[in-house]
């Protein structure tokens, strides 16, 4: 699979003609549009559809004092393995911070400050901005999606643990005696959008993580895990941090972060219900269950049986013959027909090699169908459509091919 994605254009090695750089990596042309594919997916769930969500874009870097208010600077850490003990007998029972410590401005006057360990902070700092802005009722909640970095020890396993990577978060803001309510509503909430995007509920499993190993600001939490090769791994988690940084926030900031209800003229400090999913880790179970293996046509091919709306590419337009110019004429207006519609159809066209070699290309980047333009074409404007997943051919007329592909 990791060979898979650095071949096709997916995901490449950070840094790698220096060498790399553990727990890095970048997104290729075909990375990018299933990761944007899959994040237009969650937002459009829990944003677009919905009247209770506002989504921000916080700043990565932040004041100092809210990594302070929030515990990380003293509670994010993980403890340093055998490894560095055996070294340096001084280390043993030390921990490690894993937050990125950087400097803002220059010489004596630099402040300190860190990579963003998590989006969270930024949409707790901007609760009362929400309130002032939008005056929403509670439950309502920010939601926002965002680079987030930690200085892991030991990265490994692919895209799983990584020091740079993505998350999409949630801050649901109730009252107080109704967070198990809305904590159970967030569990099914997320189960339902992870079997839309095709992790069917028997490849999750939903872990009550105990109490000594929660997270410093939360009472209670589920991970979702997923059956990763290298075995079930947390995929996403919901969690709830009560009042944990509104509190917190208020009382170093000295800004009341409570929640002031205009009709019961009411004052409260609302609890948290939080929804995480790490966007890195999804794409890495999306291309775990979509990789296959299998035989067509008597041949062996690798073949990415990723669900339609996420797939990096929708359609692969292709000349029959590359070198006969009336069918690759034709090919290209049936490929600018689908490009210029309304329905955002993302389409390639390939004429690259014959056929066979074109489908097994295709396949590989998990593009659901391919049109083939034959000598046919030429004599009744019909174009055949194969299917990815069964090889199978239909003929369809050039002007039903849109309503066939949506």
């Amino acid at each position: 699979l990791v060979a898979l994605a650095k071949r096709r254009g997916f995901i490449y090695p950070g840094s790698e003609i220096y060498g790399g750089l553990a727990g890095t990596w970048d997104y290729g042309p075909f990375g990018v549009a299933l990761k944007n594919n899959l994040k237009n997916s969650w937002w459009q769930k829990f944003v677009t559809a919905r009247e209770d969500i506002y989504g921000v874009d916080a700043a990565i870097l932040m004041n100092q004092k809210v990594w302070q208010a929030s515990g990380h600077v003293t509670n994010f850490s993980d403890p340093l393995p055998s490894r560095f003990d055996l070294k340096d007998q001084k280390s043993q029972g030390r921990t490690f911070n894993t937050m990125f410590q950087t400097q803002i401005g220059a010489g004596d006057d630099a402040a300190t400050s860190y990579l963003r360990p998590e989006t969270a902070q930024g949409m707790f700092v901007n609760f009362k901005n929400i309130v002032d802005s939008f005056h929403p009722k509670l439950p309502f909640g920010i939601a926002q999606i965002g680079k987030a970095f930690r200085n892991e020890i030991a990265p490994r396993d692919f895209l799983f643990r990584v020091r740079e990577f993505e998350q999409m978060e949630i801050e649901y803001f109730v009252r107080p005696e109704d967070w198990e309510k809305f904590f159970e509503y967030w569990r099914k909430e997320m189960s339902d959008w992870l079997t839309d995007i095709g992790l069917s509920s028997g490849q999750i499993q939903e872990l009550e993580v105990p109490e000594g190993e929660r997270a410093h600001y939360s009472k209670r939490t589920i991970d979702f895990e997923f059956a990763f090769p290298f075995g079930r791994k947390e995929l996403c988690g919901l969690a709830y941090r009560a009042d944990f940084d509104l509190k917190n926030h208020s009382d170093v900031s000295a800004v009341d972060l409570s929640y002031y209800n205009e009709e019961t003229k009411e004052r409260l400090m609302p609890h948290v219900i939080e929804p995480t999913f790490g966007l890195d880790r999804l794409i890495l179970a999306l291309l775990v269950k979509a990789y296959s293996e299998d035989e067509l046509g008597g041949e062996p091919r690798i073949v990415l049986k990723l669900p339609a709306r996420l797939a990096p590419v929708k359609v692969a337009v292709f000349p029959l013959l590359a070198n006969k110019l009336t069918l690759v004429a034709k090919a290209r207006a049936v490929f600018d027909d689908l490009k210029a519609n309304t329905y955002n159809l993302v389409a390639t066209f390939d004429d690259n090699g014959n056929i066979g070699k074109r489908y097994r290309r295709q396949d590989e980047i998990g593009t659901p169908w391919c049109v083939t333009i034959d000598f046919q074409t030429l004599e009744d404007d019909t174009v055949t459509i194969r299917d990815r997943d069964t090889g199978q051919q239909e003929r369809v007329k050039i002007d039903e091919l849109i309503k066939r592909l949506v």
